[in-house]
């Protein structure tokens, strides 16, 4: 009986989406230091190569930087073609695209009587430009990438869809309906397409990250002014039984596991990476 490890991941074709944000490098790093070949897809293909450039100098791994809008199939077709060209067919996907935006953000987190002569800062004041913004890049763009970057899995009858979902997606954290609701929606696609994929070969899983700081959301929890916490951050702090916000780095393992074969029986789950929030009530 071999041993427990990655080795299985060596040499393997992975596609990363959102890659150059601050989790999705942890991936690529992740991927690269069990030796896999990696394209990161970005719309800004210079921040993708650039990052590419360093992870391949630092792991001695094979990584490219590709052009891809995970809102534009032809873009993502393009891209596949650049990846079948440079790496050959993908045999790993990482749908890491997503975020959150001001735009889709209420500035309340309950309305109150107070609130009620001036609903800007409320839910009826929310600009449906900004949500349809938030629930397409997040949904939408795992759905797109997801239909382009299986195809090669499907004729190799073998390969593993990762999505990145959220803690969103079980509690909805009060501001950010937008955001909650297209974290929720990538569950229920894991589960549907797991399913739907299951008799080719195909595994689909997610990470749910509990809470992190990107660039993303920084602005809703940090005090630009002082460096500190925002009363929001240190709500998320009081209620994460770790006392803490996780590091990008404690990704990793949980994403490796899903994207080897030590996992090949598993398919259609989320697993939380939340320093222990989604088991907390509270008090």
């Amino acid at each position: 009986m071999k041993p427990v490890s990655f080795e299985d991941l060596k040499g393997k074709v992975a596609v990363i989406t959102g890659g150059a944000g601050v989790l999705g490098t942890a991936l690529v790093e992740a991927m690269a230091s069990v030796g896999m070949k990696i394209a990161i897809a970005d719309i800004n293909k210079e921040v993708a190569a650039n990052l590419a450039a360093k992870v391949a100098e630092e792991y001695g791994a094979e990584v490219i930087g590709v052009e891809a809008n995970v809102l534009d199939k032809p873009s993502l077709e393009a891209a596949l073609t650049e990846i079948h060209e440079k790496l050959g067919p993908v045999e790993i996907l990482i749908n890491g695209a997503g975020g959150n935006s001001p735009m889709a953000t209420t500035k309340v987190e309950q309305i109150e009587e107070k609130d009620l002569d001036n609903l800007e800062d409320t839910f009826y004041g929310l600009q449906m430009e900004g949500f349809d913004k938030v629930f397409a890049l997040n949904f939408k763009g795992t759905l797109l990438p997801t239909m382009v970057f299986t195809r090669d899995m499907l004729k190799m009858k073998k390969g593993v869809v990762l999505n990145i979902s959220s803690m969103n997606s079980y509690k909805p954290l009060t501001k950010i309906p937008a955001y909650s609701a297209a974290k929720a929606s990538i569950n229920n696609f894991t589960e549907w397409l797991a399913v739907h994929l299951a008799k080719v070969g195909i595994r689909v899983n997610a990470i749910a990250p509990g809470f992190f700081i990107t660039h993303q959301n920084r602005f809703l929890v940090m005090d630009e002014k002082t460096g500190d916490f925002s009363p929001r951050g240190q709500k998320i702090v009081n209620n994460t039984p770790m006392g803490k916000f996780g590091e990008p780095e404690d990704l990793k393992g949980a994403a490796l596991f899903l994207l080897s074969d030590i996992s090949s029986f598993i398919t259609g789950i989320i697993i939380p990476v939340d320093g222990g929030y989604s088991a907390f009530g509270g008090v």
